[in-house]
């Protein structure tokens, strides 16, 4: 059997096997029970230090100094 073959037959067997398995894994990963919280944090870190709206007035100052 030539390389090329042998490659091809494990590729559509068991590595599709494997992978599948892992796609699984990484799936119930995700929504395993008590993740909510870690993904909500993680969803709301952009605002975190949002405390008040950006000045129009220094946000077109900045893009001036670029």
């Amino acid at each position: 059997m030539e390389t090329y073959s042998l490659l091809r037959e494990f590729a559509d067997s068991w590595m599709l096997l494997f992978l599948t398995a892992v796609f699984v894994l990484v799936v119930l990963w995700a929504f395993r029970p008590g993740s909510r919280r870690v993904h909500d944090e993680v969803a709301a870190s952009i605002f975190r230090h949002d405390d008040k709206p950006v000045d129009p007035a220094a946000d077109r100052s900045e893009e001036a100094r670029i």
